[in-house]
């Protein structure tokens, strides 16, 4: 390891927090809005030139590409996680086990996935809520998209790990050569060659399949500070039990929006229409690309957290979850107040289709009103995983999306509705705010106590 690297390192400890959260959330923040823009770009040329039945047929795929994005992620995430503590620690030859035993798993689980996925795939949709009307466009999105779901694991997997050990300007470059590919392979396939909404899927592949060339490339240079390197392929089942004990609450979470998801889209078929499900769409891409900046935050700080909290300092991993929380919340209040006071704008962006322009500003309206809190509850999550603490780490993920929001789900649309749906939202946020901020609260006197 050279002395340029071993500077990368250190800084992670020595370098004012703040400044280094700036350094590294930036890029991360950019790396996954442009992952966020694959999908709404794909939505927005799709409601215009295709049509409603169109965005209400995406709606119906986000459950399988829940799924999906839970695999990735529970190798993503618990890697990169698992490459900043053990580089905190000094082990250097770990961190290139844990990237070779990550790309890996990425393989054998993507294959696994894809084939019963294309097996069963019109069922798993019907159970997802798709209509006859919505069930040819949602199918011919996902038999296209399925192929290139491995290419979307690497990329977004290794993407993490090589912003953890030190390259996040990398990082993030990797992610906009792709999405510059996606924004301009988009209108290509689905107006001019007039290919629909598999042209859309298409085009998502390719420009995946560009991002996971590129850093791959970068593991293969040997001025880096973790690489592929020969015998770091050779599974270690322990430290694939430490990854996955990580990745495992935000992997948890994905599946549970899943369920989630599925009880949204049945719901509304029941109580409402095939507008009512594309407005959900269109609801969950608003919130979603909010949630990506979030995102970006976590894995700025997971980094430095993770580095720190192996070198023993907890003072600096105390500090950048504070500013991680403060620059979250600030993101999730800003875009909560946008998507009430301008929830037809943000509707016409997909369709100008006035019964779905209705049903998404009514939702819009309903569901954010306790979203400010939500970026509070999701770096905490990553707190957690960042620490290596998978059990509250899944606790504290699950809350928002699964204790609270399945229960309500059920029993408050038999009540409200529509309304009741939305409704659901808001207060599962409420709820489970109030009992993460108890589970932080004990854990920081449990950590004061150690010291």
């Amino acid at each position: 390891m050279d002395n340029k690297n071993t500077e990368r390192l250190n800084r992670l400890s020595d370098r004012p927090v703040g400044r280094l959260l700036w350094e590294y959330s930036l890029p991360a923040v950019v790396g996954m809005l442009v992952m966020a823009l694959y999908n709404v770009v794909d939505r927005i040329f799709i409601g215009q030139w295709v049509g409603p039945d169109a965005i209400a047929g995406l709606a119906i795929t986000f459950p399988v590409m829940n799924l999906t994005t839970a695999i990735g992620v529970l190798i993503g995430v618990g890697s990169s996680a698992k490459v900043s503590i053990v580089l905190g620690a000094g082990n250097r030859s770990e961190a290139n086990l844990i990237l070779g035993n990550a790309l890996v798993l990425t393989f054998i689980n993507a294959a696994i996935y894809i084939i019963l996925f294309a097996i069963y795939l019109d069922p798993l949709l019907h159970l997802f809520g798709a209509s006859d009307a919505t069930l040819p466009y949602a199918r011919g999105y996902m038999l296209t998209l399925l192929p290139g779901c491995l290419l979307t694991n690497l990329a977004y997997g290794l993407n993490n790990i090589m912003r953890a050990s030190g390259y996040p300007q990398r990082a993030m470059a990797t992610m906009l050569i792709g999405a510059a590919v996606n924004v301009i392979l988009d209108p290509l396939f689905i107006y001019v060659l007039d290919w629909g909404i598999e042209g859309a899927a298409l085009a998502t592949d390719i420009a995946m399949a560009v991002s996971a060339i590129f850093v791959c490339a970068h593991f293969m240079r040997r001025d880096v500070t973790v690489r592929f390197c020969s015998g770091c392929y050779r599974l270690d089942w322990k430290l694939i039990g430490g990854i996955i004990a990580i990745g495992a609450a935000p992997a948890i979470v994905n599946a549970a929006s899943c369920i989630v998801n599925a009880l949204v889209n049945n719901s509304l078929a029941g109580h409402g229409s095939d507008r009512d499900i594309a407005a959900a769409g269109i609801m969950v891409t608003y919130t979603s690309l909010l949630v990506t900046i979030v995102l970006g935050i976590c894995q700025g700080m997971q980094p430095i957290v993770g580095y720190n909290f192996g070198a023993g300092l907890h003072h600096r991993l105390r500090r950048t979850y504070g500013l991680a929380v403060a620059a979250a919340s600030a993101i999730t209040a800003g875009g909560a107040i946008i998507g009430i006071f301008f929830a037809r704008e943000i509707g016409m962006a997909f369709s100008n289709d006035a019964p779905l322009l209705d049903a998404t500003e009514r939702a819009l309206h309903l569901c954010l009103w306790a979203f400010p809190f939500v970026g509070f509850q999701i770096i905490s999550t990553s707190l957690f995983q960042s620490i290596g603490q998978a059990t509250k780490s899944i606790i504290v993920g699950l809350l928002r999306q699964v204790v609270f929001l399945i229960p309500l789900l059920i029993f408050l649309p038999r009540y409200f509705d529509v309304d009741g749906v939305w409704l659901s939202f808001p207060i599962s946020d409420l709820v489970a705010t109030v009992v993460t901020a108890i589970l932080i609260i004990i854990q920081f006197r449990q950590s004061n106590q150690q010291r």
